[in-house]
């Protein structure tokens, strides 16, 4: 089993900064592709960024130029780097990474709990 934690939501005024963080744990063989989702209230879970386990990147263009993905594999650790936040960026925000528990395992996608992120005019 992998487990998913995030950190560093909160709120933030428009036009402020928030980096998130996301810890996986437990039981790890290998982990592929992370990222980071959001859900605003009454709509679907929706991708941000995604890096793959060799470092490219893409993003929602929604967030393109504001955030940035980053990802330390020595700590299984993936970050998001949010600048320029504005309103609608207000979610809240899962990690997950898709990973393999066990060599000969199926690979799943594990997700965090999700942490809030609000942003006000």
């Amino acid at each position: 089993q992998v487990y998913m934690v995030e950190y560093g939501g909160g709120s933030v005024q428009a036009g402020g900064s928030l980096r998130l963080s996301c810890a996986a744990s437990g039981s790890i063989f290998s982990i592929n592709a992370m990222g980071w989702y959001r859900q605003a209230p009454g709509k679907q879970r929706e991708l941000v960024a995604q890096i793959s386990s060799g470092g490219s990147s893409n993003f929602a263009d929604s967030v393109k130029g504001r955030f940035t993905i980053s990802r330390d594999d020595a700590k299984n650790m993936v970050y998001l780097q949010m600048n320029s936040l504005k309103p609608e960026d207000t979610a809240v925000y899962f990690c997950a990474a898709d990973a393999k528990a066990y060599y000969n395992s199926t690979p799943l996608k594990y997700w965090g709990q999700g942490t809030q992120v609000t942003v006000s005019s």
